[in-house]
């Protein structure tokens, strides 16, 4: 028996978590609002089938297995896995997964695309079985890109996360639960660091934003995307490790290389990251680029895969 997930609302993430779902042959219920929803889903879907397609499809994999709800009511009905994916506004959030809560089985996974709040903030107004409502945070392009963030909130069980994990494993995703709650969750936090300094080189005229892409996409973004920091940094350190590593370099620790509070994002900054982007974008619109790099992630993928922790006999690991 086919499983199936309900999507509410159907933006850049909803569709992902759609063309995903779907690729793996499972049923998808979505609902939003908008009238133009189903349209524009479908043409999102339809433009990403082809890299799914190279990823290689799931048995019974098919678009004809996407269908819209009137009400969020009627999405969530038998619904194996919900995820809500409504804009970044915490009110709003709140209400709607209340609605979903109040709606949906008790023993059905509510999962937020949320980037930065907290399960227990998204939980407070839910009052049939607010412990099922948790933090699923994807990464763009969600068809793609395999990481999920799991957060669990004041008022979930371990097994309510274990439940969430076999779902989004399921899916194909990477579940990494986050021992605890926190703002900005793992990844985005990394990210926003990264971002922070990389607008203090650009605002300080250090460099432009093609340099400080070029710094990243030729230097530790190849080793990154295996390795992550901790195991490149313990490279780093020879035949000793992280150890030696931290002996020899952790000084510069005290040193000021960085700048973690963001700059004042003033008018001649924008100017610079905006007219630096359109520089590196070179007149290609959005869609050119999403396609050139799905192209890319899915000959990335191929490679990665044979490299991932389970291509070594590691079973178990992240």
């Amino acid at each position: 028996m086919s499983q199936r997930l309900a999507v509410i609302g159907t933006g850049v993430i909803g569709n992902g978590w759609i063309a995903r779902a779907l690729s793996r042959g499972w049923d998808v219920v979505a609902f939003d609002p908008d009238p133009e929803a189903p349209v524009r889903t479908r043409a999102f879907v339809a433009g990403a089938w082809a890299s799914l397609e190279r990823l290689g499809l799931a048995e019974g994999a098919s678009l004809e297995r996407l269908r819209f709800a009137d009400s969020l009511e009627e999405a969530v009905a038998g619904a194996d896995l919900i995820q809500e994916n409504v804009p970044e506004r915490l009110a709003l959030k709140q209400e709607i997964l209340a609605a979903i809560d109040a709606a949906a089985e008790d023993q059905v996974v509510i999962g937020s695309s949320t980037s930065g709040f907290k399960p227990s903030d998204l939980q407070r107004d839910c009052t049939r079985a607010p412990g099922r409502v948790i933090v699923a945070h994807p990464f763009n392009p969600v068809y793609l890109l395999p990481l999920v963030e799991l957060v669990g909130g004041a008022a979930t069980e371990p097994e309510q996360v274990e439940r969430a994990r076999a779902l989004y494993q399921a899916l194909a995703m990477r579940p990494l639960v986050v021992r605890r709650e926190i703002e900005g969750h793992i990844a985005d936090r990394l990210m926003e660091a990264l971002w922070r300094e990389a607008l203090h080189l650009v605002n300080d005229g250090v460099a432009t934003t093609e340099e400080i892409d070029a710094a990243v996409v030729y230097g530790c973004g190849l080793r990154w995307s295996l390795m992550g920091t901790f195991l490149t940094f313990h490279l780093a350190g020879g035949e000793q490790g992280m150890r030696h590593m931290l002996e020899q370099f952790g000084p510069a620790l005290k040193l000021p290389w960085t700048k973690l509070e963001a700059p004042e994002l003033t008018d001649e900054l924008i100017d610079r990251v905006v007219e630096g982007c359109e520089h590196q974008a070179a007149g290609r619109p959005v869609a050119e680029l999403d396609r050139r790099r799905d192209d890319f992630l899915v000959e990335l993928l191929d490679l990665v895969q044979k490299y991932w922790p389970e291509a070594e006999g590691l079973e178990g690991r992240i």
